[in-house]
């Protein structure tokens, strides 16, 4: 049995210019209902990575695919 991943990262990272790293290599799955937080201090990427995962950012490296 296979498992069903609806949004998966793999080694996910954003930087802004000149030289901020905001994601650095992030690997994630989420299943089908999973529910997820996230929490960090202020400039850690959390809007990053949720803009990310909406499809509204798409200058990073590595791989962000919805399933």
């Amino acid at each position: 049995m296979s498992t069903q991943y609806i949004f998966t990262t793999h080694r996910l990272s954003r930087r802004f210019p000149p030289d901020r790293q905001v994601i650095s290599d992030i690997s994630l799955s989420f299943l089908p209902g999973a529910k997820i937080g996230v929490l960090g201090y202020n400039g850690a990427g959390k809007s990053t990575l949720l803009r990310v995962m909406a499809g509204r950012d798409t200058e990073f490296d590595g791989q962000a695919q919805l399933a």
